[in-house]
């Protein structure tokens, strides 16, 4: 590429390279071995979510050093640096999945820092896990410097006796294991043979879910994100980004040039047509929140609604991503979507195209079962779908792909924790046809609006899955599957109807009218009102008494800043 494109009177990095008073700047970049022509060449930042805490991010680090050859390729200055990762399966089931969620700010946080504190003018970010993944976005869209997105890929399926497995097995087996229905021997073979290789959860579990919305809302190249971890072609993808991350500089394509409202409901309608996690129903209006446009909650669960479930994918499906890739990729999916009328095909991406002309040498692949054709799909709505109650007035979530009933009502059994709803259900103390309430679980109440993947797989390792119903302020993980109903809201942190419910209240759930109600009159939760009290989270100090000060309701995304609305400077006019 011609450097002749590359005016750094405008680039942020003319702050730390141009003119006599910085020599001192351009001193400590020497000191690392740069050349005078790389100094003065864009620098791009190329942050990626690596460390050794899970087989999701141990890949990035090479993945990002093919990323380096490619801005090097295209005339730019890579300069690396990492960020945080909380891993949720690891985190999963105990006090650290109250991190989870705090991690995606931190990690929009430090990227935005890292930028602003060394005059980057652009950003390649790779992650590769459930946080991770809209941390990373979200950092992109609120600096507004030229971006591109690179998932890291997801991990092989594991085998267990010739069955295709994943890390959902393993979950659900310790549910199996609790009721003697899986011995000790079984549990530490399948334990042992899950995870075969570096990657992602494997299954359309929040990960791939949020790496789908990567290539649908136009920040990643397109089938960037469905290879899976080892493969190689993953390097040719991230060498591709870096040399693409410096045409969009001197085209100056920016990340909410990319991330409109046409966007997002592109992106909202990959996540309902894939059976994808209810977590994106949590990131989408984050995503949304950084650009200063208004998606919130309801916004989503009205694609949701109208978007046919196409994508034949797992937990509630027989497919996972690699499966997906192998057959055509997200691409597949959505030309088949914009074929039949379900995306805007006029928004423009980080190819410097727009949707449909990306889609346009995309040709249907017959000879598959894995996406079917939207106007044949597997249901006609979407695989998630939101609720609105007088339990829920700010809505709730719940997964329906693959389930056969739709509708539950049963009286409600309350629990203020996940532990205390967890070890009901290892001792087998709760009953047929309730619905299990876990509570105070919320971004302010938990806090940290923890996933609840230990407790629902054990439920459905114990063959109760479709026997009861689990509501919470919290979340739920991609993996869940069975009645499970997330995001609550109000919180009963600040005094939602959730915390309001009392043992034997009668819960109706009807996934098909999009409805959430406890059979209580408002008379009656206005004097429960006068009697609840606030709870004491536990958290008096550190990362997550600062989160919980902070954080906003799940509807608008549990967002800790006022967002692009309220932006008065933009880092990349600085």
């Amino acid at each position: 590429m011609d450097s002749k494109v590359f005016d750094k009177s405008k680039l942020p990095s003319r702050h730390v390279t141009e003119g006599p008073s910085r020599a001192p700047h351009r001193s400590y970049l020497y000191a690392m071995g740069l050349t005078k022509a790389q100094i003065h060449q864009p620098l791009v930042g190329v942050a990626s979510c690596w460390n050794e805490a899970a087989p999701c991010n141990i890949s990035l680090m090479r993945q990002a050093q093919a990323v380096k050859n490619g801005v090097a390729a295209a005339s730019g200055t890579p300069r690396e640096f990492c960020t945080i990762t909380v891993t949720d399966g690891i985190a999963m089931g105990h006090e650290g999945m109250k991190s989870s969620l705090a991690s995606r700010e931190v990690i929009a946080d430090s990227v935005e820092l890292t930028m602003r504190g060394h005059c980057y003018d652009a950003l390649v970010g790779l992650a590769g896990c459930d946080k991770s993944l809209p941390g990373m976005m979200m950092a992109m869209v609120r600096l507004n410097v030229p971006s591109i997105f690179i998932y890291g890929g997801s991990i092989l399926p594991g085998s267990f006796r010739g069955q295709p497995i994943t890390i959902q097995d393993v979950f659900e087996a310790v549910g199996k294991h609790s009721v003697h229905a899986m011995s000790d021997e079984d549990l530490d073979e399948i334990e042992q043979a899950a995870c075969p290789s570096a990657g992602a959860c494997g299954a359309q579990f929040t990960a791939n879910t949020m790496a789908t919305v990567s290539e649908a809302i136009g920040l990643a190249l397109p089938y960037s994100a469905g290879a899976p971890a080892p493969y190689e072609i993953r390097d040719r993808f991230c060498m591709a980004a870096g040399e693409m991350v410096m045409e969009l500089i001197a085209r100056n394509i920016r990340p909410r040039d990319i991330v409109t409202r046409k966007a997002l409901e592109n992106a909202a309608t990959v996540v309902a047509a894939s059976g994808g996690s209810t977590n994106a129903a949590l990131h989408l209006p984050a995503l949304a929140h950084e650009a200063g446009i208004d998606f919130d909650l309801f916004d989503v669960a009205e694609i949701f609604r109208r978007t046919p479930y196409v994508a034949d994918l797992k937990p509630g499906g027989r497919y996972v991503a690699k499966d997906l890739f192998e057959v055509g990729g997200v691409p597949l999916l959505m030309k088949t979507l914009l074929d039949h009328g379900f995306l805007h095909g006029d928004c423009i991406t980080v190819t410097g195209r727009t949707i449909a002309e990306n889609m346009e040498k995309v040709r249907w692949n017959a000879d598959q079962d894995v996406v079917l054709p939207a106007d044949k799909p597997l249901t006609r709505t979407g695989g998630v779908v939101g609720l609105r109650g007088n339990l829920a007035p700010d809505g709730a979530i719940v997964k329906v792909a693959g389930m056969k009933e739709q509708r539950f009502s049963g009286p409600a059994r309350c629990f203020d924790s996940e532990e205390a709803c967890f070890e009901a259900v290892s001792s087998r103390t709760y009953k047929e046809g309730e619905v299990l309430v876990i509570r105070y679980e919320g971004p302010k109440g938990g806090p940290g609006m923890r996933e609840m993947l230990a407790t629902t797989a054990a439920l459905y390792g114990q063959g109760m899955g479709d026997k009861v119903a689990l509501i919470t302020d919290g979340r739920f993980s991609g993996a869940t599957r069975g009645f499970c109903v997330g995001h609550v809201g109000p919180e009963a942190a600040v005094g939602g109807p959730i915390g309001l419910l009392r043992d034997g209240d009668v819960i109706t759930i009807d996934a098909v009218a999009g409805s959430i109600d406890v059979a209580l009159t408002d008379e009656e939760l206005d004097a429960r009102r006068q009697d609840w009290r606030p709870r004491d989270h536990g958290f008096g100090s550190g990362a997550l008494w600062k989160f919980a000060q902070g954080v906003g309701p799940a509807r608008f995304g549990a967002v800790t800043h006022p967002g692009g609305k309220h932006e008065r400077r933009s880092y990349a006019d600085v």
